[in-house]
């Protein structure tokens, strides 16, 4: 017997060599350097080599540009515009991660490099699920994804809140994991492949007479999905674990999985699942309207700021898949643009979290930010900024891609379905501009000042002027995502 070695295409996989890389060098520095390796290097490394992502990011889009879009290592990996762009999108969200978990490292007394390889190797599968165009490949991305962040949030072990969320996301998490493999193994048994390219091939050129096979194996993959992007009813680990996680994990984790997970399901259900639109669209729409309504209203009696961004992002993971439910090339548009803004804004967000935090990160009431925009205007008109945007106020990229997904979803007869996630928008913003109020109102606590360290300082800028200059002018952003939304297929 013969192994046959498929051909890679390494420029396709390169972002994810860097990471891994990375991660492998801080580790075996760890273990063979005399001398403990610093914060300051895990930092410098993590950015460095998100850096390198980008760079390949750029030459894989000029490989695309110059010769279409393509597959390596047997099929299972794909190289296209959509995975470039998902991929930039989490590099610099690793990037923007990395400079607030220094200075937050810093002042909780964190000493080493374990955040950083943990992070490094969670990213990677992120970015694996980005290019997967394999059932199996992408439950290696999740679990790759899974494992490291089960420890970043049990990471502050001097916080018992900290332990408890990572066992709850560490036993939900594995239990769902469990149900995606087993609905890969379904779709196997339906299809007699994996690989989402052979799967749209055999659904598309035959006719299932016995299709309930193929129906059970799709429906829990949408569940293990689900449960990734906390979307309603898989959405009750997503609370907890945000508030008992380290400040900086739960923004990591907030901009990375939600990427990573909606690049997979977009390659699933519109690559290769996309002859079934009329079958998975109820689930979704169903989805769609839980997580949108749950995650509004929900939010409206929460006084914990983290808590209240956990049901604010189940409330854009609802958003996110309208463009999904559309099914169309102008809703996975629509979704990458929504991911492309939403990513950076998040990060920047839980930054200003993590400062008002304090030390211990335990002081995450809202009433803790009153009056900040008087004390420090900078910080608390950043946050204003930051918050107006997750609202969908005009001249924020908030606002342009809530009505990009709204578009698509008018667009393809889902009138009914836009008014809905409409509504629940109109409800949301009730509690951001509580928030948003709060900042600018009397000074009732006493008037200490947040520290604003320069590393995190800087992240924050960077998320309010992305914000702004592309909510204004968010042509670029929006041609970028159009260009991109051509899946490869053979």
């Amino acid at each position: 017997m013969t192994i046959t070695i498929p051909s890679v295409h390494y420029l396709a996989i390169l972002p994810v060599l860097f990471y891994f890389g990375a991660a492998l060098a801080l580790l075996l520095a760890t273990a063979l350097s005399r001398n403990k390796v610093t914060l300051r290097v895990g930092t410098a490394t993590t950015v460095l080599a998100s850096i390198a992502a980008l760079v390949a990011n750029w030459f894989q889009w000029r490989c695309v540009a110059r010769t279409g879009a393509s597959t390596t290592v047997a099929h299972a990996i794909v190289l296209d515009d959509f995975a470039v762009i998902a991929s930039a999108v989490i590099a610099l969200s690793v990037a923007m991660t990395a400079l607030v978990a220094h200075d937050w490292a810093a002042r909780e007394r964190v000493t080493g490099v374990e955040f950083h390889v943990l992070a490094l190797a969670s990213s990677a599968g992120a970015l694996l699920m980005t290019q997967a165009n394999d059932l199996i490949v992408i439950f290696l991305g999740i679990e790759i994804l899974s494992i490291g962040l089960y420890v970043l949030v049990a990471f502050d072990r001097h916080r018992t809140t900290s332990f408890e969320a990572a066992l709850k996301y560490f036993l939900l998490g594995g239990f769902a994991s469990a149900i995606f493999i087993y609905g890969a193994a379904l779709v196997y048994g339906a299809t007699g492949s994996t690989n989402l390219t052979a799967v749209s091939y055999f659904l598309g050129t035959n006719v299932l007479l016995r299709p309930a096979l193929l129906y059970a194996g799709g429906a829990l993959l949408l569940v293990g999905f689900a449960f990734k992007v906390a979307a309603v009813p898989f959405h009750l680990w997503s609370p907890d674990v945000y508030e008992g996680a380290p400040t900086p994990v739960t923004g990591l984790m907030a901009a990375i999985v939600k990427v990573g997970a909606f690049a997979a399901l977009v390659r699933v259900l519109i690559s290769a699942l996309g002859t079934q639109l009329d079958t998975w669209r109820p689930i979704l729409w169903a989805l769609v309207v839980l997580s949108t309504v749950v995650g509004a209203t929900a939010a409206l009696v929460q006084r914990n700021a983290k808590r209240l961004l956990a049901y604010s992002s189940i409330n854009h993971a609802g958003f996110i898949m309208l463009g999904v439910w559309a099914g169309t090339v102008r809703g996975t548009a629509a979704t990458l643009f929504y991911l492309m803004t939403y990513a950076p804004t998040v990060v920047a967000s839980f930054a200003i979290v993590t400062l008002v935090g304090g030390p211990g990160d335990e002081h995450h009431a809202i009433e803790r930010y009153r009056g900040l925009a008087r004390r420090q205007p900078w910080l608390g008109g950043a946050l204003a900024v930051l918050l107006l945007s997750q609202l969908g106020a005009p001249l924020t990229t908030g606002f342009y891609a809530k009505f990009t997904v709204l578009a698509a979803v008018v667009d393809a007869g889902g009138g009914a379905l836009a008014l809905i996630a409409l509504l629940s928008a109109a409800v949301a913003a009730f509690f951001y501009l509580r928030w948003a109020m709060t900042l600018y109102a009397d000074d009732d606590l006493e008037a200490t000042r947040v520290e604003v360290p320069r590393l995190t300082g800087s992240v924050i800028a960077l998320g309010v002027a992305l914000t702004l200059v592309f909510g204004v002018w968010p042509g670029p952003l929006a041609t970028l995502a159009q260009h991109a939304t051509v899946l490869f297929t053979p």
